[in-house]
């Protein structure tokens, strides 16, 4: 089967799927003449049971050591509702702050944040858990593709300096020279787009919305 005919008979996109394949939950094999995915009917039962369990919010790394028997179905399960239990906890304690506020009818302008920050960073320090919104991780997350592109570049560049001194050591038709210092250039510009494009997509939250199916 093909990716689109997976997308529609398991009922997630293609986008997920590939996050999936990446994080090895998923290895289809490829078709030796074009190189393409090739789906069987266990790797579709598979992403059902992803489906499943991303459905219930368990863990892509709990779904990994299922998958290599490290972990029985029940002791998940068990664990996962530890997990909930604590959520709910955390959910209600953000409801009742919700409530304060509400009730004390403030208007944005009047509201004392550092007061109610001050307040939820006590609860953080007794476990309690808001949401986060620092940027560390997407900072490191673009350490790869910032160093793979600086070694391209860098190759890039080293071969554009090959060619100007093979052009002054026997000289070429200009305009030849030219078509093939083109190539080099061109690389170098589709990597620096791709790279823009790829800190877009982690500013953006791609793997963390992925990861919600």
């Amino acid at each position: 089967m093909r990716i689109n005919q997976v997308e529609q008979a398991v009922g997630i996109s293609k986008k997920n799927i590939r996050f999936y394949e990446e994080q090895g939950l998923l290895s289809p094999s490829r078709n030796r003449d074009n190189g393409y995915r090739e789906y069987s009917e266990e790797d579709v039962a598979v992403l059902f049971k992803i489906k499943l369990l991303r459905k219930l919010s368990v863990p892509i790394e709990e779904i990994r050591k299922l998958q290599a028997n490290c972990l029985s179905l029940r002791d998940c399960m068990e664990r996962h509702k530890i997990y909930l239990n604590h959520e709910m906890k955390n959910l209600t304690l953000i409801q009742e702050m919700c409530d304060e506020l509400s009730q004390k009818e403030e208007s944005l302008h009047t509201l004392d944040a550092p007061d109610y920050l001050a307040k939820m960073q006590l609860l953080e320090e007794g476990g309690i858990r808001f949401m986060d919104i620092g940027k560390a991780d997407q900072q490191k997350k673009k350490y790869g593709p910032l160093f793979a592109a600086i070694v391209m570049i860098l190759l890039m560049f080293i071969l554009m300096v090959i060619l100007v001194w093979a052009e002054l050591t026997d000289p070429i038709p200009l305009a030849l020279w030219l078509v093939i210092m083109l190539f080099p250039a061109a690389i170098i510009i589709g990597v620096l787009f791709a790279l823009r494009e790829r800190f877009h997509e982690i500013e953006g939250g791609e793997e963390n919305e992925a990861a919600k199916y």
